[in-house]
C-alpha cells in the first residue's frame, strides 16, 4: 500500500468516515471510495460504486470482476450510530439495548432537563436544536435516527435533516394521525414526496408493544431489519395529500 493512501485510510478511520479501499488483484493498484450523499460512491464506475455501497451496507468485503480483472472491496466501516431526538421514557430504555447491539448513541434534546447526564449517564448529550446538532454529527449511511418528543419544534428539523441525508434508518413515533400531520408539515417545508417513504412511522414493528421497553425493543428489532434486510423492510408508501383531520 502506498503511504498516501494509508495515511489517508489512518485519517478516514480518525474522523469515522466509511471508505472502500478497492484493489486490483492483477496490479496491485488501490484507490480510496467515498460515499457522496445519496448518490453512491464518487470517483468509480457505476458498477464498482454500486459493490462498493453494497459491501459498505452489508459491512463485509467482497470481489467482483471488472475489465481490469478481479477487484477486492475491503471496507473500513465506522461504528453505527443512533440519534434520538427527545430524551424520554423510550430513549431511556432504546440506549443500552442499541448500545448492547454496537450502536454508538447520541441523544438530542434542547431541554436540558430531559437531556441531562443524570438521566443518561456516560451517553453523548446534545442541548442543541436538532437542526444545529445534525449538521455537527453528518449522519452517513451508517446512522440511524429516530425522533420520540411528538414536538414540531424539535422533531421535524431533525427529520428534514436525516432525509436529506444518506441514513439507513428514520423512525417517528406517534399515531397514523400524527404522522399524517408530520408528513403535511414536510410537505410545506419543501421535502419531495417520494422522500417521505424512507420515514417509519408510527416507529417500530407491530408487536403490540406498550410499555417504553417493549417499544424500545421493537425500535431496535426495525433498525436491525433495515440495516440488514433493507428492501424487506422498507416502509409502506406515505400517504398523499392533506392530513387527515
Amino acid at each position: 500500500m502506498k503511504k498516501g493512501i494509508l495515511e489517508q485510510l489512518q485519517q478516514d478511520r480518525a474522523e469515522k468516515r466509511p471508505v472502500v479501499l478497492a484493489t486490483f488483484l492483477k496490479t496491485g493498484e488501490q484507490r480510496l471510495l467515498y460515499l457522496y450523499g445519496k448518490k453512491g460512491l464518487k470517483d468509480s464506475e457505476p458498477r464498482i460504486g454500486e459493490a462498493a455501497r453494497a459491501a459498505m451496507l452489508e459491512d463485509r468485503p467482497r470481489t467482483i470482476e471488472t475489465d481490469d480483472g478481479p477487484l477486492f472491496l475491503n471496507v473500513f466501516n465506522p461504528p453505527l450510530r443512533l440519534v434520538l431526538v427527545g430524551a424520554v421514557h423510550i430513549a431511556q430504555a432504546l440506549v443500552p439495548m442499541a448500545q448492547l447491539a454496537g450502536y454508538e448513541v447520541i441523544v438530542i434534546d434542547p431541554r436540558s432537563a430531559f437531556g441531562s447526564a443524570e438521566r443518561f449517564p456516560g451517553v453523548q448529550l446534545s442541548n442543541d436544536w436538532p437542526d444545529e446538532a445534525m449538521a455537527q454529527l453528518k449522519p452517513d449511511i451508517r446512522t440511524a435516527v429516530v425522533t420520540l418528543t411528538h414536538d414540531p419544534k424539535i422533531d421535524d428539523p431533525a427529520l428534514i435533516a436525516a432525509l436529506q441525508s444518506d441514513v439507513f434508518y428514520i423512525g417517528a413515533l406517534g399515531s397514523k394521525k400524527t404522522h399524517a400531520s408530520r408528513l403535511e408539515r414536510l410537505r410545506e417545508a419543501g421535502i419531495a414526496e417520494h422522500e417521505f417513504s424512507r420515514i417509519h412511522g408510527p416507529v417500530g414493528l407491530t408487536i403490540g408493544a406498550k410499555s417504553p421497553a417493549e417499544i424500545a425493543i421493537s425500535i431496535l428489532a426495525q433498525m436491525t431489519a433495515s440495516l440488514r434486510q433493507p428492501a424487506a423492510s422498507a416502509p409502506a408508501p406515505a400517504p398523499a395529500g392533506p392530513a387527515a383531520a
